[in-house]
């Protein structure tokens, strides 16, 4: 005879005749099942802090075990799960993880397993506390989400003329990604209005210089610029794209020390300089908000831009920006 699992029906007669105070037997001869099935059903679901049980409760739980049933997951092998912690830990994204780790050690495993995995320390898929003897991973996501969420959409601002030479003059090409040495320019900012970093991406290979500003004025971005922009060859100096902020407001001076043709984006427009945007976050996971900018040493600024520059990205079939643009540089 084949095996029923109980019905959220049967479970609410269950508990209706615990409040009757009815034995095991009463009960499950009113619902037709064996006593001993009826038995384990309480004792499993009878938390002792409450001694109540809650039909609700309980077929949450069944469906959530059967839909695991005979499931293994690929983190359960300790190779990757030791790759994947590791590298979570180095502040890789799940993605990035799961497209680098064939490279690495010859295994593969999805960015979703991944996420589902870290989600799987905590009760309740992040609605919980953390189970015992599990880490919460969570915090080194890149959001540190306690719950997985749906993405947003942002707000659309009113544009208005750029200060500079406008993006909209800038060379088609530069959005086709084709080739080396079209940048991305933006300040991070510091707490309390002090200065903060200069931050300059490639937008082919994602590659990025992050400077520590002496000041705030329009002369330190410009020093900061050229000192980094100046190491590079001719061939990886072509365009800048920046936004229109004071310290962008001296374009000509940087433009005549690095030799790039320098754009202004459109005011509120940060999606036109989506490379640059993106690798600032990435920056904040670092150093979040209201973080003192005066108070971190070069050397943890120059850390943190290594470690980015040494992550592999997807666009890039998991080749890291150094190795994309050093591969460029030869070519």
């Amino acid at each position: 005879m084949k095996y029923q699992h109980l019905s959220i029906e049967e479970r609410e007669k269950i508990q209706e005749g615990l409040w009757q105070k009815r034995s095991i037997r009463a009960i499950s001869q009113d619902i037709g099942r064996p006593p001993s099935t009826v038995s384990r059903e309480i004792k499993k679901n009878l938390p002792p802090q409450l001694n109540r049980y809650s039909p609700r409760v309980a077929n949450v739980r069944a469906l959530d075990k059967r839909r695991s049933r005979g499931r293994l997951t690929k983190l359960k092998n300790n190779r990757i799960r030791e790759y994947v912690v590791t590298h979570l830990k180095m502040r890789w994204s799940p993605e990035q993880i799961s497209g680098r780790m064939k490279k690495d050690i010859g295994e593969t495993v999805s960015h979703e397993a991944i996420y589902q995995y870290i989600y799987s320390q905590i009760h309740r898929q992040g609605w919980g506390e953390l189970k015992t003897g599990h880490e919460d991973l969570r915090v080194y996501l890149r959001r540190r989400r306690k719950r997985r969420m749906g993405k947003g959409m942002r707000r659309c601002q009113r544009i208005f003329k750029p200060k500079g030479v406008s993006i909209d003059d800038r060379p088609q090409v530069v959005n086709e990604r084709k080739r080396i040495g079209d940048w991305e320019g933006d300040t991070v900012e510091s707490v309390n209005h002090k200065p903060g970093v200069n931050t300059l991406v490639e937008r082919k290979t994602g590659y990025v210089f992050i400077t520590k500003l002496k000041n705030k004025t329009s002369s330190a971005t410009v020093k900061a610029v050229s000192s980094r922009m100046n190491i590079l060859p001719k061939k990886a100096r072509l365009t800048l794209t920046v936004d229109n902020g004071p310290e962008n407001s001296n374009w000509q001076a940087m433009q005549k020390q690095t030799k790039l043709s320098v754009y202004s984006a459109h005011p509120y427009c940060s999606g036109e300089r989506g490379t640059n945007e993106n690798t600032n976050g990435l920056i904040r996971d670092y150093f979040p908000k209201k973080t003192d900018f005066t108070k971190i040493s070069d050397e943890e600024i120059q850390k943190v831009e290594y470690d980015l520059n040494t992550r592999p990205r997807k666009r890039l079939d998991w080749l890291t920006p150094l190795e994309a643009l050093s591969v460029a540089l030869r070519s």
